[in-house]
């Protein structure tokens, strides 16, 4: 009986040193995210927007990478209102020209 509780042992006690990283090492980790491919050289188009696929993280979406873009497509918004504004202040005003 208390050989085999001591095998037992033994036997837990390796594996743990092997989980641990005792013995031979493990693969190289490796990003195998994919790339979010939004053009940063330009505004941000529609057909961009059908083609960007998040990485899938535990729960959903990797949050940074979402949120990353839509803080820029917030930004260029926001450019494209204050474009628009400069615009109208420039006819006069009117929004019907």
């Amino acid at each position: 009986m208390w050989l085999f509780a001591v095998l037992i042992v033994l036997a837990m006690g390796g594996v743990a040193m092997l989980a641990a990283g005792h013995g031979t090492p493990m693969a190289e980790v490796y990003d195998d995210r994919p790339d979010v491919l939004v053009p940063a050289d330009r505004p941000v188009e529609a057909r961009d927007l059908r083609s960007v696929r998040f990485s899938l993280a535990f729960r959903g979406y990797r949050m940074s990478e979402v949120d990353a873009l839509l803080d820029r497509l917030a930004t260029e918004q926001e450019s494209f209102a204050d474009r628009d504004v400069r615009d109208r202040e420039a006819r006069g005003g009117d929004p019907a020209r």
